[in-house]
This record gives structure tokens, sequence and C-alpha cells, in this order.
């Protein structure tokens, strides 16, 4: 019987190995990478170092099948072959919209170079591509802020390039679109199709392409967006709302820059001399206040020091943003239609999550098994001492009491990245991961709080708006409208708001991520609970990014507001603070932190993170009343 069970498993795996084998040796060939590491694993595909990862061959390969998993290899192979990364990333815009159109469209590009020569290789990607959007749920948008627009661009440049329709699922992605490229962009994607050979001469043409598309401000400068010092000095002036105009208009204009520079070297000559004497009149006064207003760069040298850090950070205006429930978002229908899909794109999610929140609900509950203190003066009559109470009347060590379960006493609040990079499979996970969380903890008496983060435009909202209307001032601070989103409350019963997770996927409501603000947020919330214990969970899966903030102030205004409030918090905070990072390294933000490469990790990373934080409880019996902290930094 059991040698007959596992034929057809054999089998299956038999079949499946000359498939497997023939698309290794396609993307090895295709490539020219002979040492490339082909895997068939359950992870998402991808590259990662000399590792492809594709998925795994089902028992029962259909054709779709094995068209999707050939174009996941063909799209990686021609990738290999046809891009070159320092080029690339010369010409990477610094903002990260137009970054997501220009690595889209290279994308686009490479793909386009294999199915103009390969038949086969045109009808694995479609196949792909398809399969793609129908996973995101493109058949089901139904306006443009659901519809990415690096996404429609890509596709439009492909059909331009190949001459192939959008595939049937992302066609109505294309079509929100469409009439709006065109009309801006229309000469600059037909100026593409002769330039598909040579990389560099594509590139420039896609700075072209985000000119007419009125995103030259985002293009950036690579040299000074990646010198913080030098952005810190060009936030004060103008120049610094527009950014640079690209490599073909430096070029054009180089000799005025040049001219510049001379003036400013004589300007230098001639007042050294002055600035030398400046310098030994300075006072140590005026030496001690330019240290502090050298900002987070000065505390990194004085890790002893107990001086607060000054962040000098702010917003343009708060009188857009907002704080809202699920239900504000999105009417009760809608709500339950949202949860009836996350439940059935995560069956098989749920039962391995399931498995690892009941394992955190026994190491809980097996905390809550009763202790006592024996031989005291007063409380509770112990039995087991009553033949020594008569016996022995004098005997005053003749009553217990139960200790109490330290715990019980806390608070969880679970903050969730709602960016749009957070897109399909993440967000999907991590709303699960939470809803699955709540439910075991609030079982073990721990409350739960589950809050969202991102923004209410892409692109600034009516903060911009208004610091345009006021003759766009220098050094705005934060320029976008916030979306702070409550989708349980910690009072709240998990039964009564299973339904609102479901808003996390709806995807026009993923945009852009503000994290420094979103913990001040989450913190200050936990601050006004009556819990001894809180614990405060950041999922992110990038550094905070707002193109719109970004483009007028230094570079890294938005990371150092978020390294300021983790210090804060970290450090002068009864908080507990811990973060994963999916797919992004957040432990060089976090002293306590773990970064997961798949969605599919978050789940045992979570629980792994809070079993750890509750072993952390020694035994209360000498220790209560002392404040205890985990020595180390759990991700470093």
């Amino acid at each position: 019987m059991t040698l007959s069970n596992s034929r057809p498993n054999q089998s299956a795996q038999a079949r499946s190995e000359p498939f497997k084998q023939a698309v290794s040796g396609t993307i090895r060939a295709m490539s020219g990478e002979a040492d490339l590491e082909i895997l068939f694993t359950g992870d998402r595909p991808g590259l990662s170092g000399s590792t492809v990862r594709l998925p795994d061959a089902s028992r029962k390969l259909t054709e779709r099948d094995v068209a999707i998993t050939r174009g996941l290899g063909d799209s990686i192979a021609l990738k290999l072959a046809c891009h070159d990364a320092k080029t690339h990333a010369r010409k990477q815009p610094s903002a990260p919209e137009a970054r997501a159109i220009y690595d889209a469209v290279e994308q686009a590009r490479c793909e386009a170079l294999g199915a103009l020569r390969m038949d086969g290789v045109a009808g694995n990607l479609t196949a792909m591509l398809d399969d793609r959007y129908r996973k995101a749920n493109a058949p089901d948008i139904t306006s443009r802020e659901d519809a990415p627009l690096h996404d429609a661009i890509a596709l439009m440049v492909r059909e331009r390039l190949t001459g192939a329709p959008p595939p049937e699922s992302a066609a109505k992605l294309v079509d929100m679109w469409r009439s709006w490229i065109e009309d801006k962009a229309g000469e600059a994607l037909d100026r593409m199709v002769p330039r598909v050979e040579n990389q560099t001469d594509f590139a420039a043409q896609i700075h072209d392409l985000l000119k007419a598309l009125d995103m030259a401000d985002e293009i950036g400068d690579r040299d000074e967006t990646e010198d913080p010092e030098q952005s810190q000095d060009d936030g004060n002036n103008d120049e610094s709302e527009t950014g640079a105009e690209g490599e073909e208009d430096a070029g054009q204009e180089q000799s005025e820059p040049q001219d510049m520079e001379m003036s400013g070297e004589e300007q230098d000559a001639g007042e050294t001399e002055g600035a030398d004497s400046d310098m030994e009149e300075m006072s140590e006064q005026d030496m001690t206040d330019q240290a502090e207003d050298a900002g987070e760069s000065m505390r990194e040298d004085h890790p002893f020091s107990n001086r607060p850090p000054v962040s000098d950070y702010k917003a343009f205006t708060t009188q857009f943003d907002e704080t809202v429930t699920a239900e504000d978002l999105c009417d009760i229908a809608e709500l339950d239609r949202l949860r009836g899909f996350l439940d059935k794109q995560l069956t098989n999610l749920q039962g391995a999550v399931a498995r690892l929140a009941n394992r955190l609900q026994r190491k809980l509950m097996a905390k809550q098994n009763r202790s006592w203190d024996f031989d005291l003066e007063e409380g509770l009559l112990d039995t087991a001492r009553l033949t020594r109470a008569v016996t022995d009347p004098m005997s005053p060590l003749a009553f217990k009491q139960e200790r109490d379960t330290n715990f019980r006493d806390t608070v969880v609040t679970l903050l969730i990245d709602n960016s749009g990079s957070m897109r399909g499979r993440p967000i999907t996970v991590a709303a699960t991961c939470a809803d699955i969380l709540a439910r075991t903890l609030e079982r073990c008496g721990v409350k739960v709080e589950i809050l969202g983060f991102t923004t209410k435009a892409w692109k600034g909202g009516q903060s911009r708006e208004a610091w345009l209307a006021a003759n766009k001032p220098a050094s705005p601070g934060r320029l976008n409208d916030l979306r702070h989103i409550i989708y349980k409350s910690a009072d709240a019963p998990w039964r009564r708001a299973r339904r609102n997770l479901g808003l996390m996927m709806r995807e026009g409501l993923l945009k852009e991520n503000i994290d420094g603000e979103a913990l001040t947020w989450a913190h200050e919330r936990l601050l006004g609970r009556p819990e001894q214990r809180r614990i405060l969970m950041m999922i992110s899966d990038g550094a905070p990014v707002d193109d719109c903030t970004l483009s007028v102030n230094p570079g890294n205004y938005l990371e150092r507001h978020l390294r300021h409030v983790i210090e804060e918090i970290e450090n002068r905070s009864p908080v507990e603070l811990i973060a994963i990072g999916i797919g992004h390294d957040v432990t060089r933000y976090y002293k306590r932190a773990v970064t997961i490469v798949d969605a599919e990790e978050l789940a045992g990373a979570m629980t792994d993170q809070l079993a750890d934080l509750f072993d952390d409880e020694v035994a209360p019996a000498k220790g209560r009343g002392r404040k205890r902290r985990r020595a180390g930094g759990g991700g470093r």
C-alpha cells in the first residue's frame, strides 16, 4: 500500500525533471551565464546573486503553467544578457516614482529584445505578464488611482517595440492611462523604437519621456543626491525645487557652471585670509553652537551624550492630514467583499500562519499556569498547612497568595506599511498575519491594535497645492497629506474588526510612506494606554519615500527624521520597539529588528519576535516592580 501511494509522487517528479532541466539550460544559454544556479522552490521568483528562483512545477503541469514558468525564466535571462547595471545606475532617477518608470521601461526593453528575435519567447513572456497582472487584480480596477502608472507606461513601451498588445488581464489598466500618456508623450514613445538596441541611448530617451510627462524635477542628479551634505546646502535655495534637468541638459549648459566654478575659486582665494582670522577669533561657544547645528552626524561622534537629539523635520501644513477608521474609507458591503477576497487568496497560507500562532499561544498560555507565594503572614489560607495551623496555632506562616502574570497586562500595536511597494503578496500576507495574531493574542488576554499608514495622494496632494499657492517657499518640509488608518483599536474585539483588514486589498489605498510620523502617531497612542507593558511592531518593506517632499528637501530628509524618532523611542520611552523588514534591511535603523527575504516568512518572523519578547519575562517572584529590558539588539 505504501509503495503504491509513493509511485504517483515519484512519477510526477520524474515527469517534471526533464522540464526543469530544459528550462535551466535555456536560462543559462540565453543569459550567457553558465554558472547560474536555478532553483525551483515555493519562494517568490527572482534573481539573487547567481541564483535564479522559479516556482516549483506542480504535479499536473498544464500548458499555461509551462508557459508562465518559461516566461519567468526568459525574463530573468534576458535581463542578464541585455542589461548593464552600471549604465542603468548612472542615469537612474532619484525620485521613487520616476525611478519605478525608469526600471519598468528598461525591463520592457530587455524583454522586447528577446521577443523580437524568438517567437516562443514572446509567447512565454505574454503568458507570464498575463499571470502577473491577474494576480495583482488588474482586471478589477475601476479608476486611475488603482492603476500603477509605471506598469501602464512599460506595457505601452512593449507595445511600441514589439507590436504586441498588452496582455488581456492588463488591458483595462493600460486603457485607464493610454489617452493621457499618448497626448503628453506619444512622440517620446515613438523615438524609443530605433534606440532599443543601445541601453545608453534608450536610457536618455526615458529621461525625455519623463520630461514629457512633467516629471523633469524627479529625474534628479545622481552625484548630488548621493552627497547628503551637499543636498542639505542646496535645500536652502530655489534650485532644490526642480533638481537637475538630466545629463543631456547638463551637457548643454556645461559652460555656465564652469564660469560659476571659476568665479567661486577666485572668491575663495580672496577670502582665505579673512576666513583664517575669523577662525582664530571664534569662541568656544560658537563652536558648540555649530556642533549642535550639525545634527545627526555630530550625535554619531558622541554616542554617550545625554543631550536629546534635535530634529529639523517639519510639515508645511497638517491641515489636510487625516486619521480614519476603515469604515470611513469604505462601506460595509465593500469591506465584506474585500475580506472575502482576502480569505480566498490565502487559503493555503492561513494554515501555516495559524500553526505558528498556535505555537505562540501555547507558549503564552504556559506562562498562565498558577504560581503562588507560600508561608505568608496574610492572604488565602493554605490548606496544605492546615494541619500545622491546628497543631501549632501560634505559627504565623499559614497563608498563600497567587502571583500576578505580568504579560496579561500588555498591549501590542502592529503598525503596517501601506505604501505602494507593498502591493500584491506582501500586503496580503501582512493582513493575514495581523488578523491571525490579533485573534491569538486576544485569546491569551493580550490586547492588540492594528494600524496602517500611507498618504492621501501621489506627489503631494493638497499640501503641495498650498505650497505652490504660497509661491514655493524654500525648505518647506513635508509636502504630502498623511493618511493614518485604524483597522482595529486595542479595545475593540477581533470579531468586530475582522472585516476591516480587507481594506488593505483595495489597491488604490496604497500610495507613499512617511515612516517617522507614523511611528510617532502609533507611539503616542500607546503612551495613552493604561497597560504596564506596551509593544510596538513596525512592518515595512522599505525606507520612507515621498516624491514631492524629497524633491524640495535634502535627499535624506525623511530617513533622518525616521532615525530621530526611532532613537527617541528606543532610548527615552517605556514602549518596546521591534521591526520586521520585508526584503529591506531595517537593522540599520532599529536596534531590535529582523529582515526577511520573502513575504511568506512574515508569519514566522512576527511570532518569533513576539515569543522572544515574552520570553524576556522572567519569573516575577523577586522582580516585581522592576523594569526589564532585553540585552542586545535583536536583529544586529
